[in-house]
């Protein structure tokens, strides 16, 4: 340690506020770029840019899309972990990836909500294909990056619930701020309601993620994740039944409320899932004596690439299947000017560019691996690891159904508030069922999931204390 660094009361590193601040804001900065994508690309494709020339084929078009590139990402993902394993670049082990990959991500981002190919299918898939790869290369060591920080189990959750608080203002600033800077790039009325309905989704973050270390002690790890998945599931069937009395609009005080309810359940539950993946690297370390950082982000980045596939290729079918129509009228909300929706998207991807880098400028890894154990990591290690490593099988599958949930929910919510009621009475089922009855479902089951998990944090610590004494 360096005569300005710190340690916490377990004798491991303590982060400055400051560096906090600073790996957090690699997370926002991903979802500024990424979460524009998971909520509005679908909506892109089928209103704007009209994947295939006709919306309803649009839809199902762009949902098989989905799943194709996240099958890409089965065989992409371990290269890039074990890659990453592998290697030491000079600007950081993994904090290089932020600088190295973020430049051609945030072109590639852009381009994807370009218009001047429509209605090329090869052009979406190029695009999106690429973009996905070049996230990867990105996400995975940024994973990776939180636990190479400090093994304090303590400042670990700080410093996932600053990472998940900053990842939260991206996706407020996506969700209730790209209709909002459309609207006004493509010169129309701003559409208030479904800014305020879609930034809900994040709002909770602010008033929660603060408290979830205090909330953690309270009940324990576990508990925590039963009540705030039971709040999410009442939401999401309020939700319902009240789209279910007449408009949107009609009762738009109590789709506030439900909304706030729902994303309060899902935020607290989804982003403290962040903080068991330095737990499940930790028992790899202790079980095989090697921290392969990478390749167990890596296997998490498969699971949640899984819930991604299985979230995004839903909607765009349910769509197709519903034959939803795409409604250009001045009654509408969402507008479908395809210069406003390439600027917004340009304007969000390099502020997200700016963030990356200064995340890497305040980030510095700690705990990795020596030269010698770098030599020895395998693709083959990720299927080995799954194997034998219980809790990472457990948070795995977890992951699958939170990010199904999530994509699922993401991408309709949109729908849901660009004038359900135009569509047909097919059609607005469809979209109830995608934003309340199917998220409310996959959420059951990750309770289900979560309640097999079995590393306390006194285990964890023990752990790390015993991997400390073994490495002196």
């Amino acid at each position: 340690m360096t005569p300005n660094e710190t340690q916490g009361a377990k004798g491991f590193y303590k982060l400055s506020w400051l560096q906090r601040i600073g790996f957090g804001s690699g997370d926002l900065a991903q979802n500024l770029i990424y979460q524009t994508i998971c909520m509005y690309l679908l909506f892109f494709y089928t209103d704007v840019y009209v994947l295939g020339g006709d919306a309803a084929k649009a839809a199902g078009l762009a949902g098989t899309m989905f799943l194709v590139v996240r099958l890409v990402d089965v065989l992409w993902d371990p290269l890039v972990g074990t890659f990453v394993d592998k290697h030491n670049p000079k600007l950081g082990k993994y904090r290089s990836y932020l600088v190295l990959g973020g430049i051609p991500l945030t072109i590639l981002a852009i381009l994807c909500f370009w218009n001047g190919f429509a209605p090329s299918l090869i052009y979406a898939y190029v695009t999106y294909v690429g973009m996905s790869m070049l996230y990867t290369l990105i996400n995975v060591p940024y994973g990776a990056l939180n636990s190479s920080l400090t093994r304090d189990t303590d400042e670990i959750t700080i410093l996932t619930s600053v990472r998940m608080f900053m990842a939260n203002v991206g996706g407020l600033a996506v969700s209730a701020g790209i209709p909002i800077l459309v609207a006004v790039l493509a010169s129309k009325e701003l559409p208030i309601e479904m800014a305020l309905f879609m930034g809900l989704g994040s709002l909770p973050s602010f008033i929660f993620m603060p408290l979830v270390p205090a909330i953690k002690r309270k009940v324990g790890k576990k508990n925590m994740f039963y009540i705030f998945l039971s709040i999410a599931i009442f939401g999401m069937l309020l939700l319902y039944v009240i789209s279910r009395m007449g408009t949107v609009k009609e009762h738009i005080t109590l789709v506030y409320i439900a909304q706030f309810i729902k994303s309060t359940g899902v935020i607290v539950a989804t982003g403290y899932m962040w903080a068991l993946i330095p737990e499940v690297i930790s028992y790899a370390e202790y079980t095989s004596g090697r921290r392969i950082a990478g390749i167990v982000n890596a296997l998490t980045g498969i699971f949640f690439k899984a819930g991604m596939a299985l979230g995004g290729v839903i909607p765009g079918w349910v769509l197709a299947y519903t034959g939803y129509k795409a409604m250009q009228t001045e009654e509408t909300t969402m507008p479908n000017d395809p210069n406003a929706w390439f600027f917004a998207m340009l304007i969000y991807s390099l502020i997200g560019l700016a963030l990356l880098i200064f995340c890497f400028s305040q980030t510095k890894e700690r705990v990795v691996m020596d030269k010698n154990e770098t030599k020895n990591v395998k693709v083959s290690d990720l299927w080995t690891e799954f194997m034998r490593n219980r809790p990472l099988r457990i948070i795995a599958f977890f992951f699958i159904t939170a990010f199904a949930m999530m994509s699922v929910g993401n991408a309709a919510g949109a729908y849901f508030m660009n004038d359900l009621e135009l569509q047909t009475p097919f059609a607005q089922e469809g979209i109830r069922w995608l934003v309340c009855v199917i998220p409310a479902m996959l959420l059951g089951l990750a309770m289900f999931i979560i309640s097999r998990y079995e590393l306390t944090d006194e285990v964890i610590d023990d752990i790390n204390k015993k991997i400390e004494e073994r490495n002196k």
